[in-house]
């Protein structure tokens, strides 16, 4: 009697979930499921369906009591798997602020629910149909639109142009007279024309270009005084990472400040750039990561939380206001974007730009220290020149007598005066509101204070 053939151990794989836990935990591998490294899926934790990433390669199971106490693996996202820098920057953060791994990864799987890939758009056309079969007067309508515009449309746009409502569309394609297509994905025209630079700027433009074409970690401090010319700098930067196929993050401090930046770059190559932040729809969210995910997305632009997207090939990064204090996270997970910016970049092997016009003393320290090489822009582009700035010292100033009390030098108030006859406008600032409890020397500037205060 032949005995049947011994089946092989069961196959176990290791999973971190999105949950404030420092571990992964093991799960049975279901018949039929393949699974890899930085695959997402969902399991079961204490009655509740959560998200997780596999965390190593899947392996077999010795001893067979483990099985009885193991859960399965309860699905598995196609064609979702975390690249591999970005389970190595998980780790990375993690380590340095002292947060549970499964933190940082809710920060990278920030969808949530919305991990499924986006429903295609579609569009339809008109079918040929009878035409002695009787039809109302609302789908005459829709017939007369598409036979005059053969372009592919939405549903909502057919309704809308046609003047009916969406439910007569919907009878019509039920009925079979509208045939639904994929609407078709329009490479963006990109616009890569060079723009007029000055001598610094073309040459540091050169430079940080210059290491796109030799991948490893470069951190580039690009200072210069307001107005010389920086965003043009690391344009050309962000021009060439495209050109190479690469992707590029963009980080400003406050994204709702970054309005003027996104007209300015639509000008410059003719195509937005994808924008993540908090305030925007759960479905442009969903959207936007599985286009940062398969690398279809080229420019990212947003706050602090884009660094923690999937990019499939970065190739890039730009901290614009790199001093700006936005940059640090105080609640919840602690840490300066900036920073884990510099970290992001060093683990891929990829160049980050810091850009400023008052450098942050720690930036300072690492270019004189040489981990960074600075570009420095001394001029204002096209010529322009500084406002004039004046200090007065009120210590030295001489009232006439019988004149009350003012905090506002005589040169002050004369241009003042001068403003508003010009028809102009004058802002003041105060470093204190109300009233200054604190008394001072008109003579040396001495404060006088209580002895027992």
């Amino acid at each position: 009697m032949m005995s049947s053939p011994l089946k092989p151990p069961p196959l176990a794989v290791d999973v971190l979930v999105s949950m404030p836990v420092d571990r992964a935990y093991t799960y049975l591998v279901p018949e039929g499921m393949s699974l890899q490294w930085g695959d997402v899926v969902s399991v079961s934790v204490q009655r509740r369906i959560v998200n997780g990433v596999v965390w190593g390669s899947p392996y077999q199971l010795e001893q067979k009591k483990q099985t009885l106490r193991l859960k399965t693996v309860e699905h598995i996202f196609t064609n979702v798997r975390l690249p591999e820098i970005s389970l190595e920057f998980i780790k990375w953060v993690a380590a340095y602020t002292l947060t549970p791994l499964g933190t940082i990864l809710r920060m990278t799987l920030s969808v949530r629910k919305g991990l499924e890939p986006p429903a295609p758009q579609l569009v339809y056309s008109l079918l040929s149909y009878d035409p002695t079969l009787k039809l109302s007067a609302a789908c005459q309508k829709v017939i007369a639109l598409l036979n005059q515009d053969e372009h592919f449309k939405s549903l909502k746009d057919i309704a809308m142009h046609a003047g009916v409502t969406p439910g007569v569309v919907k009878r019509m394609i039920d009925k079979g007279l509208l045939i639904a297509h994929e609407k078709p994905k329009l490479d963006p025209a990109w616009r890569f024309e060079t723009i007029p630079l000055s001598i610094d700027q073309a040459a540091a433009a050169k430079h940080i270009c210059d290491t796109l074409h030799h991948p490893q970690f470069h951190a580039i401090l690009l200072d210069g005084v307001t107005g010389s010319g920086k965003t043009e700098v690391y344009f050309e930067a962000i021009a060439e990472a495209c050109k190479l196929g690469k992707q590029v993050l963009v980080l400003l401090p406050e994204i709702a400040l970054g309005a003027q930046w996104i007209s300015r770059f639509t000008e410059r190559f003719n195509v937005k750039p994808e924008v993540w932040h908090s305030e925007i729809s759960p479905a442009k969210r969903q959207k936007l990561w599985h286009s940062v995910l398969i690398g279809q997305a080229r420019v990212v632009v947003g706050a602090r939380s884009a660094l923690f997207l999937p990019y499939a090939n970065l190739g890039l990064i730009v901290i614009d206001e790199e001093h700006d204090a936005s940059f640090k996270q105080e609640e919840g997970v602690i840490y300066n974007a900036r920073d884990m910016a510099v970290a992001r970049a060093h683990l891929g092997q990829i160049p980050i730009v810091l850009v400023t016009a008052t450098p942050a003393l720690e930036t300072l320290m690492n270019c004189e220290s040489g981990r960074y090489e600075r570009l420095h822009l001394p001029d204002r582009h096209g010529g322009a020149l500084l406002p004039q700035i004046e200090i007065i010292d009120m210590r030295h100033i001489q009232r006439p007598r019988g004149e009350p009390q003012t905090w506002l030098s005589p040169d002050l108030r004369k241009s003042i005066a001068e403003a508003t006859e010009r028809g102009e406008q004058v802002m003041l600032y105060l470093n204190r509101r109300g009233y200054a409890p604190l008394t001072l020397c008109r003579t040396c500037g001495e404060r006088l204070a209580c002895p027992s205060c």
